[in-house]
């Protein structure tokens, strides 16, 4: 399994609350559609915007939002339809590249935010997240169903998940006014339900299953702010487990080139066996080393190459004594070396 994000959450999902993902399948990439046209369009050929929170954006999103977002009291906002050839006009209109926001009704307005989501090619949420969407919803615990909810959030493509998030903190604005306009977030939910998650099959539109879906839909109303937001234990765990990697491989390479020299070694110390004797030694080395000989202790260790200790001590100052000249410090060197070379001497004597 390669070490990614998605692959990382996907095992939290199913180690932690038993969820198993299927495999988004890769949409094929379609060619760009030049135009101006709204609705019915994936959301890769949509002129879209950047807004540093959420990514980009698509344009008709941003600006029907923004113009409800000042019409937020209006009431039963998302519920109450607006007029069906008022609403023919606007897309039309929009279909043309042309701007008539603006002077347009916000039931209007939001009758086409909910035309548009429901009438894109793939839903926003890709329908082989359903199913682990709904199992998540349905934890007994409050706190599992919100982490796993979040995880599964983090497994959107990029612009399903920019769209979406952007639509979430739009719609917790709206429900933060539910006393204006009567819409929490639970209506909300109900009224986007058939937009965003809608039921793939017959079977899936039983009463039980509805529900979960409007609650899963209400979760991310309420909690926008942890929409597509990976939990730091994961991010934690994520660079655990590329540091175990690491260490794993830089292991098995050691490990490997160990192997190699022992190979190498044993085979050129190996000594053949005389008939009726014991296996021959080589001679041992003098303790005189030349050049060729196999270097000693302290050069394999590298220690000929560390300055002499004295001329440090030498060099740092003691409490009631300050820097000395250079040249009296090397005669001081000098005679404690001589001192040094004399005392084995002495020793044998004794």
């Amino acid at each position: 399994m390669k070490l990614t994000d998605s692959n990382v959450i996907r095992f939290h999902l199913q180690v932690l609350y038993g969820i198993s993902i299927k495999s988004l399948e890769k949409k094929r990439e379609r060619l760009m559609i030049s135009g101006s046209k709204i609705f019915g369009v994936p959301l890769e050929n949509l002129p879209r915007c950047y807004i540093p929170e959420f990514g980009l954006v698509p344009c008709f999103l941003v600006d029907a939002c923004s113009f409800l977002l000042e019409r937020g009291g209006t009431v039963g906002l998302f519920r109450k339809p607006g007029c069906l050839a008022r609403i023919k006009t606007l897309r039309a209109k929009l279909n043309r590249g042309e701007s008539c926001l603006s002077t347009a009704l916000p039931y209007d307005v939001a009758t086409l935010i909910k035309q548009f989501c429901r009438e894109l090619p793939e839903p926003l949420f890709p329908s082989e997240l359903h199913a682990a969407m709904l199992k998540a919803q349905s934890l007994p615990n409050l706190q599992d169903r919100m982490a796993a909810l979040q995880l599964l959030s983090c497994l959107l493509p990029a612009r399903n998940a920019s769209c979406l998030h952007y639509m979430f903190d739009y719609l917790a604005k709206v429900s933060q006014r539910c006393s204006e306009n009567l819409m929490t977030s639970s209506n909300l939910a109900i009224v986007f339900a058939p937009c965003l998650l809608p039921p793939p099959n017959t079977t899936e539109m039983s009463e039980g299953r509805l529900e979960l879906r409007v609650l899963v839909l209400r979760t991310f109303i309420e909690n926008p702010h942890l929409f597509g937001v990976i939990p730091k234990t994961v991010i934690d765990s994520m660079e655990y487990l590329m540091n175990f990697h690491f260490v794993k491989d830089v292991g098995s390479k050691s490990r490997s080139k160990k192997r190699h020299s022992f190979k190498g070694m044993r085979s050129v110390k190996t000594v053949p066996l005389i008939q009726g004797g014991s296996k021959l030694r080589p001679p041992e080395q003098s303790h005189g080393s030349t050049s060729g000989d196999r270097p000693t202790l302290r050069r394999s260790l590298g220690l000929d190459c560390f300055p002499n200790i004295l001329l440090f001590r030498t060099y740092m100052p003691s409490a009631d004594q300050s820097f000395r000249p250079a040249a009296a410090l090397l005669d001081d060197v000098i005679a404690a070396e001589k001192k040094l070379n004399k005392m084995p001497q002495d020793g044998l004597k004794r």
